[in-house]
């Protein structure tokens, strides 16, 4: 049975500052700061943590189905999803409303000040995941990712308790919107649980809970540290930290998150342990990071197992050229 990726449909404006943004206000003006960049490039490309994920499952021959909300100029972007294996019928289409439109802006050290538009997710909810299930005969995982706004996440996470669906989840820096409570709920029962170094700390505040207590309410809890690679968590057991592919020259760091996050959730799909998926993540990861743009990447199986040679061992390439049996 799928995947069901749930969260955020979005055009991406990226912005390439071929400079380093300032760590402090101007002088002088403490409570404001006026900035302004001169920009190398400016490109638009398709995005959305949701359909960034569904994409990089697709990739993986996973048929992953995209639930969220997109607007009247979707089509396009739904002929480039089906084409990459992904299962766009349960999309809500809103008639006169644009797709939501993220803006971000990168500097050379990977630093990004984004701007978000909600678009067509002011007016519709995504589907209901029992129309989803009813659909496709059965969903194996929902990977909740960030929505437009807190309560949308909270709703899959209630849906998915109530239909008895695994469900794994991204909390990003959303969950500082949330109370303790709805903060509480976002993450307990999750299968896995998907953070970033800095969102690990927030989600600590935010529950109130050590990491001791959250491990307790998670099957897993994946932390992604950039450069450093992966650390895996589980109650009962030491910590594992999985590398990242080394020597990559990064394009446009935009979507690298995502990519890691398919590629985990790909590998515990096919039954392989949760290690040997994270490392399958961090060479999709790594081949997004030298793509421009958050879908761009390409699906080059005999470079993926090279690279998996490289970083982990024949044994970790033998593992993962049984999984992409059947990659697009």
């Amino acid at each position: 049975m799928p995947i069901a990726v749930t969260g955020v449909i979005a055009m991406d404006h990226l912005i390439t500052f071929p400079g380093r943004f300032p760590v402090r206000p101007v002088t002088g003006r403490p409570h404001i700061a006026s900035l302004t960049f001169l920009a190398e490039r400016v490109e638009t490309r398709r995005g959305g943590t949701a359909a960034n994920i569904a994409y990089g499952l697709g990739r993986l021959g996973q048929d992953p189905v995209l639930v969220g909300v997109a607007g009247s100029d979707f089509a396009d972007y739904q002929v480039w999803l089906k084409q990459h294996g992904v299962d766009t019928d349960s999309v809500r289409v809103v008639p006169g409303e644009p797709t939501a439109r993220q803006v971000c802006t990168t500097d050379i050290d990977g630093h990004r000040i984004s701007t978000f538009r909600p678009g067509a997710t002011r007016t519709a909810r995504a589907r209901p995941l029992r129309s989803v299930v009813e659909r496709t005969g059965g969903i194996d995982l929902v990977m909740i990712a960030p929505g437009d706004a807190p309560a949308t996440m909270l709703r899959h996470v209630e849906e998915c308790r109530a239909l008895g669906l695994p469900f794994a989840v991204h909390v990003a820096r959303q969950i500082s919107g949330m109370s303790r409570k709805d903060a509480k709920s976002a993450v307990s029962g999750a299968r896995c649980l998907f953070t970033g170094e800095g969102e690990s700390e927030l989600l600590r505040e935010a529950t109130g809970w050590t990491a001791a207590q959250l491990l307790d309410r998670v099957g897993a809890w994946v932390t992604a540290l950039g450069p450093a690679g992966v650390r895996i968590e589980r109650a009962g057991h030491r910590p594992s930290l999985v590398p990242a592919i080394g020597s990559v020259t990064v394009a446009d760091p935009a979507g690298a998150g995502d990519a890691l996050r398919a590629g985990l959730l790909a590998g515990v799909a096919r039954g392989i342990p949760l290690e040997r998926a994270a490392q399958l993540g961090c060479i999709l990861a790594s081949f997004a990071l030298e793509s421009p743009g958050s879908q761009e990447y390409p699906m080059d199986v005999r470079v993926l197992l090279n690279r998996a040679r490289g970083a982990y061992g024949h044994t970790a390439a033998a593992a993962i050229r049984r999984l992409l049996t059947y990659a697009a």
